[in-house]
């Protein structure tokens, strides 16, 4: 008598229609995620890109009339824009580097104490909470002339204090000071949860190596934590180019504009200069130069994880 061999295929089947169902099951689950999100994003997106080919105001009804791309070529032809664009670049390359080294510094620190480690933390995040209104308001009174702390402590040493925010050179690094104390923690919190997720048994073995202080940093830390430093680098370099708030409620662009950044050069184009198709088109432009960092270092990032 032949042995019946029909079993599996009913199985086979079954289990593609429960991966068919968990399919559908998260569209469903999606979608009411993916209707906000084409109504509070694409939609304004593909509207702006319509408007950004017209001279549309905001205290006229309508489109206006029909600029093509004429608000794009005055865009790229304007020294305004392309001189808050470097001061956005600026904020950048003064904000980065000691917001990745020292969020990544003190999360070491913190991990090799032994008690309160919990007190540690919230000092180093907590001020991430805080709004940038309130931010603005406390380094308002840090910065003041004659009677700000920062003024008195370097006076009381014997330094003379620089114009905080009324000189164009200092300016921009007092807002990256204020940032470095604001935004820390997030970038923070990220390396210690990376640290740890670091087996013990690495530093035993490195130990065992003879691997000590700074040996143990160069060659054991630093390499596991790289996948974690390009995502912090990423999240940091965008999250700059994005910056607004604190400069201009703390400076309003100034002095002399020279502060502003591209967000709020658009913020101007478009509230205050009424121009809502032009500011249209300098925020696309701006877009698309967040996207192509964005993607850059995406790509730099696959290839070092190739190569590591």
């Amino acid at each position: 008598m032949a042995l019946s061999t029909t079993a599996a295929p009913p199985t086979i089947i079954r289990g593609d229609a429960d991966a068919r169902h968990g399919r559908r099951s998260g569209v469903f689950l999606s979608l009411p995620f993916l209707v906000f999100y084409a109504l509070f994003l694409l939609g304004p997106l593909a509207y702006g890109a319509v408007m950004s080919l017209f001279n549309t105001s905001i205290v006229r009804p309508g489109l206006g009339s029909a600029r093509g791309l004429g608000n794009y070529a005055e865009v790229l032809r304007s020294g305004d824009f392309w001189s808050s664009m470097w001061h956005t670049v600026q904020f950048t390359l003064y904000t980065t580097p000691p917001l990745v080294v020292i969020a990544l510094l003190l999360a070491m620190l913190t991990e090799r104490v032994r008690r309160g480690k919990w007190f540690y933390r919230f000092v180093f995040f907590a001020p991430y909470v805080i709004p940038s209104a309130s931010v603005v308001l406390i380094f308002t009174l840090v910065f003041a002339a004659q009677v700000g702390p920062a003024t008195t402590w370097l006076t009381a040493i014997g330094i003379d204090a620089p114009n905080w925010l009324g000189s164009p050179g200092w300016a921009m690094i007092s807002v990256a000071l204020l940032t470095l104390w604001w935004t820390l923690g997030f970038n923070y919190v990220l390396y210690l949860a990376a640290l740890q997720d670091i087996p013990r048994d690495i530093y035993d073995a490195a130990a065992v190596d003879g691997a000590r202080g700074l040996a143990t940093i160069r060659h054991i830390i630093v390499p596991l934590l790289g996948r974690t430093t390009l995502l912090v680098i990423a999240l940091q370099v965008v999250a700059s180019l994005k910056v607004f708030d604190q400069i201009y409620l703390l400076l309003y662009g100034g002095p002399n504009f020279a502060t502003r950044p591209a967000l709020e050069y658009i913020f101007d184009s478009g509230f205050t200069d009424y121009r809502a198709g032009y500011a249209d088109a300098a925020s696309l432009v701006y877009l698309v130069v967040i996207l192509a960092v964005s993607s850059l270092w995406l790509v730099a990032g696959r290839i070092a994880g190739r190569k590591g």
